[in-house]
């Protein structure tokens, strides 16, 4: 029997490599530090009006459950406990979930991290209220199959919650991208290790829909990010051509 998987050995092995840096600011993942602001910010805006939560409170997402798909060193998952979520953080390599897990514990942060996949979360019954599928989706073997399991646990509404919410960030497979994304980062300005994008696996984000149609889901964006080079910050745009995110929500529960 063929078993299905979404890993792709050699993107956990060139991830593996470079564990030790995801907590360096300056080190190869400080693309993704100065990226973090403007992700927090979509993922708390978004959850917040998802589930008519308080923006004013401090943990604003107390009795959520949310899934961190692909989570490396844990950059979203750690600030996402903070703010209320029961935060369970999955990723293929084992040296990154050994990163994440001792970074929390140093810092006194709790989250459930586990080296895994996530057609095993599905195949043990696991479900979400939040799913954060953030810079991964480029990186594994199927790509439709991964998101489909995904979207599958999220939770079903109810006539008293919302059903679940999944964040999609992905590259889209445009000139610009690779312009940008794969050469400019890569090989001249050397923000990232060479290698680390396949820019064949960049995703449109019509191609996300399509993985989805047949989903009882409801697929939003895409929602562009930008990065201006004179004030070295990102911020959303409705430039979607390189860097975006879109929404995946299970429809509201039949009355």
């Amino acid at each position: 029997m063929t078993i299905h998987t979404s890993i792709d050995p050699a993107e956990v092995e060139r991830f593996s490599r470079i564990a030790a840096e995801w907590w360096d600011p300056k080190g190869k993942f400080a693309p993704l530090h100065k990226f973090n602001p403007t992700r927090l910010s979509f993922i708390r805006d978004q959850a917040l009006h998802r589930f008519g939560r308080d923006p004013a409170a401090r943990r604003p997402f107390e009795g959520l459950r949310l899934l961190d798909i692909g989570c490396g060193g844990g950059l979203l998952s750690e600030p996402m406990s903070r703010l209320g979520f029961t935060v369970v953080g999955v990723d293929a390599s084992e040296r990154n979930i050994g990163t994440a897990s001792a970074h929390a514990a140093e810092v006194g942060v709790t989250v459930d991290y586990r080296c895994s996949t996530a057609e095993a979360l599905l195949a043990a019954g696991e479900a979400f209220d939040v799913i954060l599928n953030m810079e991964v989706i480029e990186h594994v073997a199927d790509p439709g199959q991964f998101l489909r399991d995904c979207a599958a646990m999220l939770r079903p509404a109810t006539p008293e919650k919302p059903g679940g919410l999944m964040i999609v960030a992905t590259l889209n497979r445009t000139l610009k991208a690779f312009a940008l994304a794969k050469v400019g980062a890569e090989y001249i300005l050397r923000w990232l290790p060479v290698g680390t994008h396949d820019w064949s696996k960049f995703l449109k984000p019509d191609e996300l829909r399509g993985f989805l149609a047949d989903q009882p889901v409801a697929v939003d964006g895409p929602y562009g990010v930008v990065f201006d080079p004179l004030s070295g910050r990102w911020s959303q745009s409705h430039d979607a051509e390189v860097n975006y995110m879109m929404t995946v929500a299970r429809p509201p529960a039949s009355r």
